[in-house]
């Protein structure tokens, strides 16, 4: 996906749909860590293809056991942020295991390859495979669809949480 952000509304909706057994912010931020890879291809000039190895189901899986790993490292210090944004259940962080945010972690990676694989030729995303057949099994237009109501629906979704936060609250 050209654009990073487009990834935020899938990620968004399912990592707040299922916070009860993912780790919200580790799946949302785990849907974006692969970009580093084209971002650093475009701005040094690297040679190879946008979408090199970290857009393979191999690599996801280990990018984001590596990202849920390191999450649940941050989650002392980020817990309290998280929960104050309501991203987080309240206690989540603290008593979910490590497998929820290694879980979370590679599922978020691989949603992003299932997202980009669609879109691009030169993702291999069943490497060592060269090849794509996930390519043009549907339209440009259909992913990024998609993924805007997904965003709409996420921060449907968020809306509903805060809302529901607030009303407990007053009682």
């Amino acid at each position: 996906m050209p654009f990073t952000p487009f990834h935020l509304g899938p990620s968004l909706a399912l990592g707040l749909a299922l916070r009860k057994w993912l780790h919200p912010p580790t799946f949302i931020i785990a849907n974006v860590v692969l970009d580093v890879e084209p971002f650093l291809v475009i701005v040094l000039g690297l040679e190879g293809p946008l979408h090199g190895i970290s857009h393979t189901f191999i690599f996801a899986a280990v990018a984001g056991a590596v990202c849920g790993w390191v999450m649940k490292m941050l989650e002392g210090r980020l817990g309290g942020l998280f929960r104050a944004l309501r991203i987080e259940e309240a206690g989540q962080g603290a008593s979910t295991g490590g497998k929820a945010f290694i879980a979370s972690g590679i599922a978020g990676c691989t949603l992003h390859v299932l997202f980009d694989a669609p879109l691009y030729a030169d993702i291999r995303p069943l490497f060592p495979l060269e090849v794509n057949p996930l390519y043009s099994v549907v339209s440009g237009t259909m992913v990024y669809i998609t993924c805007m109501v997904l965003g709409l629906a996420g921060l449907a979704i968020y809306g509903m949480i805060l809302f529901s936060d607030r009303g407990k609250a007053r009682q």
